[in-house]
């Protein structure tokens, strides 16, 4: 298929035959084929804006260059991978981190440069050695872990800076959203945070309207009056114009906490080529080194400019499960329709302007969502926590993650949070495996196994 950019009309070029799919090779007529494309970008725009927001970035930068980063991933994977790469929300604790402790948007980009080049050798030595070395160093145990340490980490940042803005529309946004993603179906209930963004925005705009200005904390700071939805800067913004671009800075203090979340990418990423291969019918095994290489080298890019990191994008998968649209076409058409949003500074103003206390109500679900991803590896691995070789490490580092345990190293330099939460759980399971008994590493427990409700002995799963 050379690099993926070309493709052969799908029947007549209207729908799918009853039972097919369109494959990666194959699309339906352009006009079909950039609507599909203009449906990839509305699913993964609530994620992909909130979380350049959250961070601190320009939110027309990070839709730009989640178009240039697609089109990279596309031609990385010579078009057998459909994948629409976004702003990733892992990076948001590690921004909020970074900040806490002076840091300024050149050194969050740079921190995250960094991952970027990590993912990316990580990448080339998947490439040259198999999947067999992420499972041995980053077993499901040590990867769930990692990924509920970054998501719940962010719990704090929810609770002091955005749901104090506006407590009760915080409220409202949520029930809102998780109606939304529990009670509707297909396609919007895949773009559920975006229409909590949506409803959000409208809420506010109503409540400034009946009750005018609301006196409350705005970004953790002391309480004053200000209206929820503020379209200043909207109002000030030109329809046309280049994003504003900045070179990062490398702080190793910086670098040190956000390099946990490499972990994280890998586990997306792998995770997205194994689903987008179960519903295609193709073996993409050969491919995952490629697409971490690929999202290593998009990240680096991104942040080299001041954007922010990006990720495969599992709305996406949602959409292509919708559709039964598969073809790498309609990714490009979704590519091009970012580069196109990215050149308009209105349209990232009016991201800009989300109120806090919508940001608040979205972040509820959002952060405790990513938390509870770290859940499903452990349930979709079958990780056995009766077993103390299991359960220790992961605990310990979850709690020092969460918590904000810090280790002082030296005068100006310590340890905290994601960092040392991530270095607990990775160094603890080996050393304790190392030193464990046999009957452990066999997956024993070391609690009694207990009944199940139906009298049956509970299985034991390997780790």
């Amino acid at each position: 298929m050379g690099l993926g950019v070309r493709w052969t009309l799908h029947g007549d070029g209207k729908t799918p035959a009853p039972g097919a799919v369109v494959r990666p090779d194959e699309r339906l007529s352009w006009p079909r084929t950039f609507g599909l494309g203009a449906q990839h970008v509305v699913a993964m725009f609530g994620a992909s804006f909130v979380a350049p927001v959250l961070m601190g970035l320009d939110p027309n930068l990070a839709i730009m260059m989640s178009g240039v980063a697609t089109a990279i991933f596309l031609l990385a994977t010579r078009g057998q991978v459909p994948s629409y790469l976004g702003c990733s929300l892992s990076f948001v604790g590690v921004a909020a981190t970074i900040r806490a402790s002076g840091g300024d948007s050149a050194v969050v980009t740079g921190a995250v440069f960094a991952v970027g080049v990590v993912l990316f050798l990580a990448g080339l030595a998947v490439q040259r050695f198999g999947a067999r070395i992420i499972h041995a160093a980053m077993p499901p145990v040590v990867t769930g872990a990692v990924v509920m340490l970054i998501g719940f980490n962010l719990a704090p940042v929810t609770a002091s800076t955005y749901w104090p803005q506006d407590q009760w529309t915080a409220l409202l946004v949520m029930l809102f959203t998780g109606l939304a993603v529990v009670c509707l179906r297909g396609f919007f209930s895949r773009i559920a945070i975006f229409l909590g963004l949506v409803f959000g925005y409208a809420l506010s705009w109503v409540l400034d309207r009946i009750f005018g200005k609301i006196h409350s904390p705005v970004g953790g700071a002391e309480a004053v009056d200000h209206w929820r939805l503020d379209l200043s800067g909207v109002a000030k913004a030109d329809w046309i114009g280049l994003p504003s671009f900045h070179a990062p800075s490398f702080e190793w203090s910086a670098i040190l906490v956000a390099l946990p979340v490499v972990i994280a990418l890998i586990a997306e990423n792998a995770g997205h080529v194994k689903a987008v291969g179960e519903m295609t019918g193709a073996s993409l095994d050969g491919k995952l080194g490629t697409a971490i290489a690929a999202d290593g080298a998009a990240s680096m890019l991104s942040t080299a400019v001041g954007g922010p990191p990006n990720t495969t994008y599992s709305e996406n998968i949602g959409v292509m499960a919708a559709t039964r649209v598969y073809s790498t076409a309609a990714y490009w058409a979704a590519a091009c329709f970012a580069l196109l949003f990215g050149l308009c500074p209105k349209f990232g103003a009016v991201v800009a302007a989300i109120p806090g206390g919508v940001l608040g109500g979205i972040t509820v679900i959002l952060y405790g969502m990513i938390g509870l991803l770290g859940a499903q590896i452990w349930l979709h691995a079958k990780v056995d926590l009766r077993n103390p070789l299991n359960l220790v490490p992961a605990a310990a580092g979850i709690i020092i993650g969460v918590g904000g345990v810090s280790l002082k190293i030296t005068d100006n330099f310590e340890l905290s949070g994601i960092a040392l939460g991530t270095i607990v759980v990775i160094t603890g399971y080996h050393v304790l495996r190392a030193f464990a008994p046999a009957h452990l590493k066999t997956q024993e427990p070391l609690l009694d196994s207990g009944t199940s409700a139906y009298g049956e002995q509970a299985p034991k799963h390997e780790a």
